[in-house]
This record gives C-alpha cells, sequence and structure tokens, in this order.
C-alpha cells in the first residue's frame, strides 16, 4: 500500500506542473500586457514600469516563469487589487467557508443518494426506479443558480423558516476559531446557539450545491449494484439462507460502492468550483463570492490564485479517492 500511495504521489506531480504552466500563461498572455493590468486602469506609465520590473516581466520568458515557481513555493502569489491584502490571506480567511459548505453538500449527496441508488436497483424496473431516473436526469439538468432562488423565494422570504444569506446571523459572534468550520468550531466550544444558527445558514445553500452530486452518485450506486446483483456469491448467500436485507446492504452495496466513492472524490473538487454561483447568491463568505468579486474587477492575481487553490485541492483529492479505492478493493493496489 506504501508502494502505491508514493506512486499515486508522483503521478498528480505532472497535473500540478501543468496547471502551474496554465496559470503562468493566463497572467502573461490574458491580457497581453499583464504589468498595466495589474496596476489599474489610472496608473502612469511610470507606475506600469515599476510593476513590471518589481515582477520580473521585463525579464525573458523563462527566467520568469523561474521567478514564478519561486513565488508559488513561498506562497508569494501577490496582492489582490481589490483589498490590497495578500491574495494568499484573502484566500486562507475565505477557503474554511467554502470547504464547510462542500463538505456537507457532499455528505447529504451520499447519505441520500447511495441509499436511493440502492433501493433503484433492487426495485429494479419498479415505479420507484423510473421515478429515480427521472429526478437523477433533472438533478442534473436544473441550473444551480435557478435553483437556489426558488429554494431563498420559498423557504426564506415566503415561509420565512431559514435565512436568505450569510454564514452566521448579523450580531452572532463567530466561534473561537480551531478549524475555520462554523459548525465544528461551535460544538468543540460548546456554543450550540451558533451551532444551530450556522445549520440554518448552511441548509439551502448546502442542498442547493448538492443537487448535482446526489444525482451522479445515486447513478453511479444503482449501476454498481445492478452490476453486483448478477454475481455469483449473490446466490451463493441467498442459498445459504442470508436474510436479504443483510445481503443487500452488507455484502452487495460493500462491492457496488467503489465507484459510487470515486465519483463522491471527484465531485469533491467539481462542487468548490460549482460552488462560484451558489456562493454569490446566498452571499456566503467563501472563494467562490471572492472569485467572482475578482473576475467583476478584473483582479487577476485573485483568479489565478484561486485557480491555483482549486486545481491543487482537487489533484489532493483524487489522490485521497485512489487510496479509498485501494482499501475498498485491493486489486487497485496490486494492478498500479
Amino acid at each position: 500500500m506504501t508502494r502505491f500511495i508514493l506512486r499515486r504521489m508522483l503521478l498528480v506531480v505532472p497535473s500540478l506542473f501543468g496547471l502551474l504552466v496554465l496559470t503562468f500563461v493566463m497572467l502573461r498572455v490574458l491580457p497581453n500586457d499583464p504589468s498595466a493590468a495589474l496596476a489599474g486602469e489610472n496608473a502612469t506609465p511610470a507606475q506600469i514600469a515599476a510593476i513590471r520590473k518589481a515582477y520580473g516581466f521585463d525579464e525573458p520568458v523563462w527566467k520568469q516563469f523561474l521567478i514564478y515557481l519561486k513565488q508559488v513555493a513561498q506562497a508569494d502569489l501577490g496582492n489582490s487589487t481589490n483589498s490590497g491584502r495578500p491574495v494568499v490571506s484573502d484566500i486562507a480567511v475565505r477557503l474554511p467557508a467554502t470547504i464547510e459548505l462542500t463538505i456537507c453538500a457532499l455528505l447529504f449527496a451520499a447519505l441520500v443518494g447511495i441509499p436511493l441508488g440502492t433501493l433503484a436497483a433492487v426495485w429494479h424496473n419498479s415505479f420507484f426506479d423510473h421515478a429515480m431516473r427521472i429526478v437523477t436526469v433533472g438533478g442534473l439538468a436544473v441550473a444551480a443558480f435557478w435553483f437556489a432562488i426558488i429554494l431563498q423565494l420559498v423557504f426564506s422570504m415566503h415561509l420565512d423558516w431559514l435565512p436568505l444569506r450569510g454564514r452566521l446571523a448579523v450580531g452572532t459572534p463567530e466561534p473561537p476559531a480551531i478549524t475555520g468550520l462554523f459548525l465544528v468550531d461551535s460544538l468543540l466550544t460548546g456554543r450550540l446557539d451558533v451551532f444551530w444558527n450556522a445549520l440554518q445558514h448552511i441548509l439551502m445553500p448546502a442542498f442547493t450545491l448538492s443537487l448535482g452530486g446526489l444525482a451522479s452518485i445515486a447513478r453511479f450506486t444503482r449501476a454498481g449494484v445492478l452490476d453486483t446483483l448478477q454475481k455469483d456469491f449473490v446466490g451463493y448467500a441467498e442459498a445459504a439462507g442470508y436474510r436479504t436485507r443483510r445481503i443487500i446492504w452488507v455484502y452487495v452495496l460493500r462491492n457496488s460502492v467503489v465507484a459510487a466513492t470515486t465519483q463522491i472524490g471527484l465531485l469533491f473538487g467539481a462542487l468548490i468550483s460549482s460552488a462560484v454561483a451558489v456562493e454569490a447568491i446566498f452571499d456566503w463568505p467563501g472563494i467562490g463570492s471572492y472569485a467572482v468579486t475578482a473576475i467583476l474587477t478584473s483582479d487577476y492575481k485573485a483568479i489565478l490564485a484561486v485557480t491555483l487553490v482549486v486545481g491543487v485541492i482537487y489533484a489532493i483529492v483524487n489522490i485521497i479517492v485512489d487510496i479509498t479505492h485501494a482499501l475498498l478493493d485491493p486489486r487497485v493496489a496490486e494492478s498500479l
């Protein structure tokens, strides 16, 4: 297993290097003069020249790339033209909010999607199975921004059950920063009032973000369970007198959930990217809303920093998924 983990970590290096090359090219090519873009619209030629020299834009391209690698290694991605602070500091403050939202969305998608997919496979071609197909296709087709607005209209403005936006109610103190995740930190510090407030605020954005993932997990689980039900060991277990419930939820599901687990891991990175629209609508203070502000204000340093951070997270999650896959199915580790 140790050899498998090391190989998997080495395989992700080319992807990360490609991401660095991509962000480097984006900064140098889009727009044509990155110094002018970083200096702002009202910058004087002298200010533009000073920025060009400070960032090494007057050096050969290969040397610029080496400087860029050094800056990334030192976590020096420049200052945001919008906030005036280092973009690394801005992202460090906002990233826990996005991670918390993504984890909640993924947990909901997995806890609901896996049982629904399993039941759809067990009751193959039943009314429930056909209904689940319609629901999953709808979940993949519905636009997140439209669904978010509908939830706000119904549960916030009409029923007044849930808060409209934000991470905590105005005037509610944030829990002591331990992990940066309000739900976890409030429980660790015994602040149940803050936990309940944070839970109310995260329900609608997490449910909105989970919709596509739930549908995808349900479809993968259904396909995996249907395939496993055709295996010989299922017939042997039935002949041996095992209860159907035990066969399905213990033996069949364990051998079927590998594909769904892989999909869950891949969805983590996808949901972080998809959180841009959801965070903007619910005014969620994560890197998604930060990226929207950066795009609207042409804050190129912030945009590229968000791109780099999301790419690194995606690569780390892929490694974790592969390790989990290997633990569930040891043949995976032996084949690499």
